[in-house]
C-alpha cells in the first residue's frame, strides 16, 4: 500500500483508519492538531510505521506544508485520507457565522488543500488514493446541523469533480460516509437521541470506527482501482426504516 497520510488520527475513526493500513501494510503519517496523546500511543501499539505530525489544518500553508514534507522524507505519497473535522450543532437563527467558517476551513478547505499538495507527487507517479471522509449528515442531516451537512455535502461534491479530474491519471478520488459511530464525536447526540437512532436504524445499533475504516482502508487498495467518484454510506441503514 506503500506510504499514506491520515489527517484526524487522533479522533475514534482516524486511529481506527491507521491500524487498518498499517495492517494493510502501508507506513502512515498520522496527523494530529491538538491531542496529541491519542497518536503517541498508536505508535507505541503499532511500531515504526506510524509517523506522528503536528498541523493545523486550517490553515492551507500548514496543510501544504504537511503534505510536502511526506513526499520530502519519503519520496512518494500514495493513500490521503482526509479525515479531520469537527461538528457543531446549532439552529441556523442562532447559529453564528463563525461556526460556520470554522466548519468550512477544517470540514472542507482543509481536504482541499490537502488534496492540492497531493495530487502533484500522484500524478508523477501515476497512482493515488484519496479517500474524503464525509458524513450521512450530508445526505440525512437532523436539526441543528446546516453548516455540518453543508460542509460534508460540499466535500462529497469535491469528491466527484476530482475524480473526473484525476481519473486519466490514475488516482481514485472516493468517499466514505460514516452514521451514528461509537466515538467521541457522537457520544452527545448518542446520549439524547440513541434509542431513536437505533430504531430508525435497519441493523438496530451504531457502527464501529473499525467498520468506517475497513470501507477506507478498501478504498484505498489497489482492488478498488475501478471505483471512483463515489461516496460508500457506512451507516448500518440510517432512515431506511
Amino acid at each position: 500500500m506503500g506510504i499514506a497520510l491520515v489527517t484526524g488520527a487522533s479522533g475514534g475513526i482516524g486511529r481506527a483508519v491507521v491500524r487498518a493500513l498499517v495492517r494493510g501494510g502501508a507506513t502512515v503519517v498520522a496527523q494530529y492538531h491538538a491531542h496529541r496523546d491519542p497518536v503517541d500511543a498508536l505508535r507505541a501499539e503499532l511500531g515504526e510505521r506510524v509517523i506522528v505530525e503536528q498541523a493545523d489544518l486550517r490553515d492551507p500553508v500548514a496543510a501544504t506544508r504537511l503534505v510536502d514534507g511526506v513526499v520530502a522524507r519519503f519520496g512518494a505519497l500514495q493513500v490521503l485520507v482526509n479525515g479531520a473535522g469537527a461538528i457543531r450543532d446549532d439552529l441556523l437563527a442562532v447559529a453564528e457565522i463563525e461556526d460556520f467558517r470554522a466548519l468550512l476551513d477544517l470540514n472542507y478547505l482543509a481536504a482541499v488543500a490537502c488534496a492540492r499538495a497531493a495530487v502533484r507527487p500522484m500524478m508523477r507517479q501515476r497512482f493515488g488514493r484519496i479517500v474524503n471522509l464525509s458524513s450521512v449528515a450530508a445526505h440525512v442531516p437532523g436539526r441543528g446541523q446546516s453548516n455540518y451537512a453543508g460542509t460534508k455535502g460540499a466535500l462529497e461534491a469535491f469528491t466527484r469533480a476530482l475524480a473526473v479530474e484525476l481519473g486519466p491519471k490514475g488516482i481514485t478520488v472516493n468517499a466514505v460516509a460514516p452514521g451514528v459511530i461509537e466515538t467521541a464525536m457522537s457520544e452527545e447526540i448518542r446520549a439524547l437521541a440513541g434509542d431513536s437512532i437505533r430504531e430508525r436504524t435497519a441493523l438496530g445499533r451504531f457502527g464501529t470506527a473499525a467498520e468506517v475504516a475497513a470501507a477506507v482502508a478498501f478504498l484505498a487498495s489497489e482492488e478498488a482501482g475501478f471505483i471512483t467518484g463515489q461516496t460508500l454510506r457506512v451507516d448500518g441503514g440510517f432512515k431506511l426504516r
